[in-house]
Parts: C-alpha cells; structure tokens; sequence
C-alpha cells in the first residue's frame, strides 16, 4: 500500500466510524419518534422504515454505473447530502407526509453510501491489505453506532420533541463531516484488480448482463442475500418476535442482547482475523453458516421453557453473541471478495449489486414475524436448515474461485508466483 492510499484510507474510515456515530443516535429511537412523539402511530412508523427499504432498492441498480464512471468521490458527497437533508428533516417534521419523503431521502443516501465507500476502501487498498481495511471498517462501524446508541439513549426523552430533533440534527451533521472528510481525500487511480473477470471490449454496455453471466457473482449474490436474510434480517423482526412470544423475553433483555451482538463484534473482531485471513473465504463462510446453526440451536432451546427464566434470557444473550462472532468472520470475507471477483472498471457496479441483495433480504426479513410469533418451533426449525444451507452454498462458491481469490493470503511474501492461478471467466447461467 502507498503512502497516498494509506492516508486516503485512514480519512475514509475516520468518516466512515463518524457516521456511523450519527446513525447511532437515531436508529434505536425512530419507531418511538414517529409512532409516539409525534403521534402518528405504529402505522406510519411502519411505513418510514418501508420508505427506508424502497428508497434502497430504486437507488441501488443504478448507483453502480455512476460509481464506475465518475469515481466515488462524488457519489458519496451527494449521498452524505441527500442523507443529511433527509435526517433534519425527519426531526423537524410533524406530519406523515413529510415524514415518509424524508425517510426517502435518507434512506436512499444511505444506501447509495454502502457501494461508493465500498469501492473507495477498494481503491484505497490492495488484495492482501483488503482483508483487514473491511475488517477494520465493520469494527468502526459498530463502535460508532454502539456508542452513538449509548450517548442517545441519555439524551432522550419522550415527553420532549425537541430532544429529538436534536438527535436527528446531530445525525445530519455527521453526514456532512462525512462529505468534508470525503472531500480532502486525495485518490490514488483505480487500480486493475488481476485475478477478476477481465474486461472484454467486445462486450460494451449491458453491465447488469455480464455481471449475471458470471457465474461465481451470482452464487455469491445468492449466498449473501441468505446470509442478511437469516441474520440481519431477523434481528429485529422475527427472532425478536420469538423471543417476547414464545420464550418469554423481556424486551429489556432483548436490549441486553442486542448489545451483547455488538460486543462480541467490537471484542472478536481483530482475534477473529487473525484467525480467518489465512484460510479459504469459502470455508470461513461455511463455518459461519455452521456456528449460525448452533445459535439458533440454542434460540429454541430458550423458548421450549424447561429452564428458568433466567436460563432462557442467557440462551437468547448467547445467541445474538454467536451471530456477533459469525459477523466478525464475515466482515473481512464477504466485501473484499465482491471487490475481487469485480472486472476492471467494475467495482462499482459489483459493490452495488451486493448492497442491492442486502436490502432486498432486509426487506423480506419481517415475513418471519409470522412464524416466530405464531409457530415457534417450526421457526426455528427453518432457520437451522437455512443455517445449514449457508455452508452448503458457500463450499459449492469455493468451486467457482481461483486459488487467489479463496485465499488472499497467497498473494503476500511472493507465494503467488508459484500458485497456478485460473482466471475465472464470466460463465452463462443456465436458463
């Protein structure tokens, strides 16, 4: 890494924790925001967060090319812009309209920030130093939105609005730190990232077709829109509602465990890479899906109540703690492979795509609410089975990889001269 990448990164993840800062002192408090001190009701609440998840999925398909042509620095800027407007509107408004327009623009500034800062911590990095950057920035990530959390939570305060509306000002302004920080971050030239698909300038336009030819993307795509969907996307909606349902979980414990989730990340995120850096992505993933199999082992064993409440509230804490770890052994696996398999001239559209399944899976996340209310066994039963299928698919993608982009780690000490390394070629789906 160079002198210019290695300042350029430290600026990127200095915004980056920054923001996630701000992001933390509104997350916890917008449902009680609009559904309480603003009056508007579960109902409206509801639909700011579906205005968060449309707002995603209309600016995500097309934020890729425009990374990929104008670079993104710009791309950020705008979007730090778009999300700063959107959070102090939300805190000055008071009627649902204005409201869900305002979800909108910060949902969408949001999202279209995952892919640009994604693609610049690339730019920023090498194949051996990649690993670490995205480990380092899921780390920052969550301490700012853990201690953004905290420092809200005194804030507060119900019977006043303005305490609110000094949260989401506070959240804008972290946005625009961003776009500041962003703004004196010098950019080293895309680099030609070997080992990816290579460009084939007999294939001009259509990116969206040669990224669904090729046939490792799309695995990958698959086994992450299962993972955000057996994870991410039950922490606040299914398994929340099996935990208060059917094993009894005060919602003060379920607090606890959600913070016990952020810590075990902050905590293993660093023992946890050194652990996983030098090993096959494929099989690191795999053991993921299999320690997720174990945590909601361990969910049903809290709602079957043969222990105490105690022992029950202990097997929830421990399993959003197990997801934790399996987090920290994504963090440094999932991102800098995307960023690997992307061609030259790529990344963005690639790193688009990826955050595209994200919010579809968070999207689809709350159809589990159902079954972990209603049919608490049968709940957990799929999600063992999803569990499962995550191992499955990842060692099915560690057949579509070169030795490479398995394994980073060979690129390091000149290793990689004597790894016969296959270029993996964009493959047609079978239709």
């Amino acid at each position: 890494m160079t002198k210019v990448m290695g300042a350029a990164m430290r600026r990127i993840q200095a915004g980056n924790a920054l923001t996630a800062f701000g992001i933390g002192f509104t997350v916890p408090f917008l449902y009680i925001y609009v559904a309480q001190v603003r009056g508007l009701g579960s109902m409206t609440a509801t639909s700011a967060f579906v205005a968060f998840a449309v707002s995603a999925l209309v600016a995500l398909p097309l934020t890729g090319r425009v990374i990929d042509r104008r670079g993104p620095v710009p791309v950020v800027i705008g979007a730090a812009v778009a999300a700063s407007a959107g959070a102090l509107s939300i805190g000055l408004s008071t009627g649902i309209v204005p409201i869900l327009l305002s979800a909108l623009a910060l949902g969408a500034g949001q999202a279209v920030m995952q892919p640009a800062l994604a693609t610049m911590i690339v730019w920023c990095s090498t194949p051996g130093t990649r690993t670490r950057a995205f480990a380092l920035q899921f780390f920052m990530q969550n301490l700012g939105l853990g201690i953004g959390g905290l420092i809200g939570g005194q804030i507060v305060d119900e019977s006043r609005p303005a305490s609110f509306t000094l949260l989401f000002g506070i959240e804008a302004v972290m946005f625009l730190v961003l776009a500041g920080v962003i703004l004196t971050v010098r950019m080293p030239h895309a680099p030609s990232i070997k080992d990816a698909v290579p460009r084939d300038p007999s294939r001009a336009g259509g990116a969206w077709k040669r990224l669904l030819e090729h046939k490792a993307m799309v695995k990958l795509l698959v086994l992450g829109f299962v993972i955000f969907f057996a994870c991410y996307g039950q922490f606040e909606s299914g398994l929340a509602a099996f935990g208060t349902e059917a094993a009894g979980i005060s919602p003060s414990t379920l607090g606890f465990a959600l913070a016990a989730n952020t810590g075990a990340i902050v905590v293993a995120q660093f023992v946890v890479l050194k652990l996983v850096e030098k090993r096959r992505r494929s099989r690191v993933i795999a053991l993921v899906g299999l320690i997720w199999t174990v945590a909601w082992v361990i969910a049903g064993f809290s709602g079957l109540g043969h222990g105490s409440a105690v022992m029950a509230a202990a097997a929830f804490v421990t399993t959003y703690a197990l997801f934790g770890i399996g987090e920290a052994m994504l963090s440094p696996t999932l991102a800098p492979l995307v960023a690997d398999l992307a061609p030259e001239g790529s990344v963005g559209q690639y790193n688009s795509a990826f955050a595209l399944v994200k919010q579809m899976a968070l999207a689809l996340g709350p159809l589990g609410v159902p079954l972990g209310a209603g049919v608490p066994m049968l709940y957990i039963g799929v999600f063992v089975a999803v569990s499962l299928g995550i191992a499955w698919l990842a060692l099915r993608l560690g057949k579509q990889l070169s030795a490479v982009q398995d394994r980073p780690s060979l690129l390091k000490g000149g290793t990689v001269a004597a790894v016969a390394v296959k270029v993996a070629e964009p493959e047609r789906v079978p239709a």
